[in-house]
């Protein structure tokens, strides 16, 4: 990774950990998920890698598709409103199960909303899985169903995490140094 000179030099969750996350998480979901009609909605962009190797993992048939929202403007405080900038297209969404993929949840408010929103739209079930959570920065009741791993409060890139749109594809979660030496 000699593109980033140094600057992520403290690994939080390394390659190995993330195939061992990926693989757990399969294999409960595909036991939860026997017999209903699984839709992966994968929340854009940073949730992409860890789609891409939970869905290999998954033993079960499941169709794919992505939204992009959030409930940020500008600024780096949530507005509250969730903001859909691609929504779910799909018919029949009353005969779908959903399984919402999420790189990271901190507030929850993002994801509570999108819960709402899918729910709003028709869908049968509604369940969320993230790679990482951070319950200290909670600002709404929100539980996801399925989490990798509780990390401290700490910002955090790579496997799709980014910081101004670079270390996304880092193959580890890593702590930048600006942030880890704060």
């Amino acid at each position: 990774m000699e593109e980033f000179n140094g600057a992520v030099s403290h690994v939080l969750v390394s390659s190995e950990e993330i195939d061992e996350i990926t693989t757990r998480l399969a294999a409960k979901i595909s036991k939860d998920f026997e017999g209903k009609n699984l839709v992966l909605l994968g929340i854009l962009k940073g949730s992409v890698p860890f789609m891409s190797d939970l869905m290999r993992k998954i033993s079960l048939p499941a169709e794919l598709e992505f939204m992009k929202v959030s409930s940020y403007g500008a600024g780096t405080v949530s507005s509250g409103k969730l903001n859909i900038h691609l929504d779910v297209l799909r018919e029949g969404l009353e005969n779908c199960d959903i399984l919402v993929i999420e790189d990271i949840i901190d507030s929850g408010r993002t994801l509570k909303m999108v819960v709402s929103h899918l729910y709003e739209k028709g869908a049968r079930s509604v369940k969320t899985c993230t790679l990482l959570d951070k319950p200290s920065r909670r600002e709404v009741d929100f539980t996801p169903d399925y989490v990798g791993k509780e990390v401290p409060d700490y910002f955090v890139v790579g496997y799709g995490l980014d910081f101004d749109e670079k270390f996304r594809t880092l193959p580890y979660v890593g702590i930048p140094d600006f942030a880890f030496n704060k």
